[in-house]
């Protein structure tokens, strides 16, 4: 199995992004949607595209910063978006599909439609080997293999209370978070069985992105008022960080090997710096969005740019 990539979303040769400032941006002000901001991804051409509570998903032109198509083919909430190794555009709803699109300049097709999961999706992650894992409320992950370009069933878990969270740790290990326990639970991919958990875990569910991979070894989780930082080897907690009147911690950016930046249930985006173990507090950005709405989502769009969506609908371009 190839190696995995422990921390997809690096750009630790991204020189734009290395003295970033969220205080020193102004942002554009985008408002297509009719209905919270739940996901975003980045499409392989620079473009970025923005799941809603709309049913709608909307791609924009990385220039004009305006929407160079709309996609509406789930009957409920789009709740994630991920664009695939291959390019193939895949989306979860609480409609209880996967749709896997492919995008092509202003025009798209839907390729393919899986309907396994009997309860909203709320997270799909691609594993290194290009299989991909689906977790839901329904209390179980599906995993699928690729193959003459379709994605089928493989096999699934069934897990002890709804999931709402996965990421891949290491190359033969994922982990999932059960909403209802409160755990976090390390999944062995090859000897399919949970190798170890944590309980009374805080963290932000329903496929926000909540959990992400700082280093090699080192899993950072998102909660209500605070950080945890995990070892994957040792699955222990090394640390907790406070962050007070917050509420919930919706989203984690990994802008570089150590800059992250979290948006809140305050309208707050927060730029942390990792250093080890630990994170530092570097600047804060009260009421991010104008109109005080919780943010759901913030991703890097290159060229040293981020974006943001909150609970009103509206998305801003930090430039």
């Amino acid at each position: 199995m190839e190696q995995a990539n422990p921390n997809p979303n690096s750009t630790t040769n991204d020189d734009n992004y290395k003295d970033f400032d969220i205080n020193s941006k102004n942002p554009l002000q985008l408002k297509y949607h009719n209905g919270w901001i739940s996901c975003a991804t980045v499409l392989n051409d620079g473009r970025f595209a923005t799941g809603s509570e709309d049913k709608s998903i909307i791609i924009y032109n990385n220039k004009t910063y305006k929407p160079d198509l709309t996609i509406k083919e789930h009957n409920g909430d789009i709740i994630f978006l991920i664009q695939l190794s291959s390019g193939v555009l895949c989306s979860a709803s609480n409609d209880k599909t996967i749709k896997l699109y492919n995008i092509d300049g202003n025009n798209y097709n839907v390729l393919q439609t899986l309907s396994d999961h009997i309860l909203p999706i709320t997270k799909i992650t691609e594993l290194s080997n290009q299989k991909l894992a689906a977790c839901s409320v329904d209390q179980s992950i599906i995993f699928y293999s690729k193959n003459n370009n379709e994605y089928t069933k493989d096999f699934n878990i069934k897990t002890n209370g709804g999931n709402d969270n996965v990421v891949q740790t290491k190359d033969n290990e994922i982990c999932y978070y059960e909403g209802q326990k409160s755990t976090l639970c390390f999944f062995d991919l090859q000897e399919k069985k949970n190798v170890a958990q944590l309980n009374n875990i805080s963290i932000t569910t329903y496929g926000y992105d909540s959990l992400a991979m700082m280093s090699k070894e080192l899993l950072l989780v998102a909660g209500c008022d605070k950080l945890t930082i995990i070892n994957t080897n040792s699955y222990s907690i090394v640390r907790t960080i406070e962050v007070k009147g917050a509420g919930n911690i919706y989203t984690l950016c990994l802008l570089t090997d150590n800059i992250v930046l979290t948006g809140d249930y305050k309208a707050s985006i927060i730029q942390w710096k990792i250093e080890g173990d630990n994170l530092t507090l570097v600047s804060k950005r009260n009421k991010a969005h104008t109109n005080k709405s919780a943010i759901k989502i913030i991703k890097k769009i290159g060229n040293g740019l981020i974006m943001s969506g909150d609970g009103s609908g509206e998305v801003k371009v930090w430039i």
